[in-house]
């Protein structure tokens, strides 16, 4: 395996401008970036599984591609064909650290480099195809309970060839796919393909797996868009190729772990339970959960993800879920355009007993940001 790092110098300039700013949206960002990378951390599930994938023969000559965290829109959306109105794109769903300019969203931005790399370039003109593998932690903005989190990791792998070399089908993506499930899963898991679609690919499938008696969805992948090869200055009556894509979910579930949250943690006692991709999450100790509801009133343009974007921030990973419990408006009682919301919040550590004093003190200073940020009526 060849290791390419691809860096760009305006990244260096946007993390100091980032670094003088003290508004709270910056502030959120620099903690995600502060984040180790847990595809390259020790003992990690979510490394584990990952280099299982790098054992595999089929991706032996394969490059890993590391790239910047910071890139552009062009990089992270328009070069790949996200429509302009695509949600990904919203402020609500993304990190913008400047118009231009936010956390990559997905390691499929890997294309944007690779593609553009001279030497990976010429290395496709003269060998007739090139291939790679992205690894990295990825930053979206999302809803809070034991799935979610807004670092997170991914891999990405790309195929591209000259038709005259092989045309890629359908089959291809069949074949990768059910390679990774069994290199994951062992030979005889039982899995199954539906239509997906994805804006930089076409003919696209989703893979699922029979695992503990349901159909779990496990990866992604389909060929790529022409339109795409376009962008990339690639003609695709010359070349075409294949993609795929999952990401750390496929560790909590070969790993059993119930909770996203433990794979953020540095507990021993956690973190010595991963060996080998064969091992499994016992749990050290089930603590107790603390309710808290609040009710408030905003405008009904303001997203729901940025009340828990607050919640993250004062509660960070003492909190196992947000639950919308109840929402409605009434014009007359709260105002045109107001909508009225209830959250339950759960807080439960993996790995201490929280006090109600540590609680109260948390939930007081998220209704002040809720007050002041949204300005909401805490009801």
């Amino acid at each position: 395996m060849r290791h390419i790092v691809i860096t760009d110098p305006k990244e260096k300039e946007i993390l100091a401008q980032l670094e003088k700013r003290t508004d709270f949206k910056s502030l959120r960002m620099k903690r995600l970036l502060a984040l180790p990378d847990l595809t390259k951390k020790a003992n990690s599930p979510v490394k584990i599984l990952f280099d299982q994938i790098f054992k595999l023969p089929r991706f032996a000559d394969f490059d890993i591609v590391d790239f910047p965290k910071i890139v552009t829109v062009e990089q992270n959306f328009n070069l790949l064909n996200t429509p302009k109105d695509h949600p990904s794109r919203r402020e609500t769903d993304t990190y913008y650290v400047t118009d231009d300019y936010l956390l990559r969203t997905q390691m499929t931005a890997m294309w944007s480099f690779y593609l553009k790399d001279p030497e990976v370039l010429k290395r496709l003109e003269t060998e007739g195809h090139i291939q790679a593998l992205a690894p990295g932690i990825v930053y979206r903005k999302d809803e809070i309970d034991r799935h979610h989190f807004p670092a997170f990791h991914q891999i990405d792998g790309l195929l591209i060839c000259k038709k005259s070399q092989k045309v890629i089908t359908q089959n291809d993506l069949k074949e990768v796919q059910a390679d990774l499930a069994k290199g994951i899963f062992g030979p005889q898991i039982e899995y199954k393909f539906l239509e997906d679609d994805f804006p930089y690919t076409v003919q696209s499938l989703e893979m699922d797996i029979m695992f503990n008696g349901s159909w779990l969805e496990v990866n992604g992948a389909g060929l790529v868009n022409p339109i795409v090869l376009k962008n990339f200055g690639l003609d695709p009556e010359i070349y075409n190729g294949w993609a795929f894509g999952f990401g750390e979910r496929l560790a909590m579930i070969k790993m059993s772990i119930p909770d996203i949250r433990i794979l953020w943690s540095d507990d021993p006692r956690i973190t010595s339970q991963f060996i080998d991709i064969d091992s499994k999450y016992k749990e050290v100790s089930k603590y107790p959960s603390t309710l808290r509801d609040i009710s408030f009133i905003v405008d009904k343009s303001v997203g729901l993800n940025n009340y828990f974007e607050i919640v993250r921030e004062y509660a960070g990973n003492l909190i196992e879920e947000v639950k919308l419990i109840d929402s409605y408006e009434n014009a007359k009682k709260f105002g045109e355009g107001k909508m009225s919301y209830t959250f339950r919040i759960v807080y439960c550590s993996p790995e201490r007993t929280l006090t109600n004093e540590e609680v109260n003190g948390i939930q007081a200073k998220i209704i002040e940001k809720t007050k002041s940020e949204l300005k909401a009526v805490v009801r």
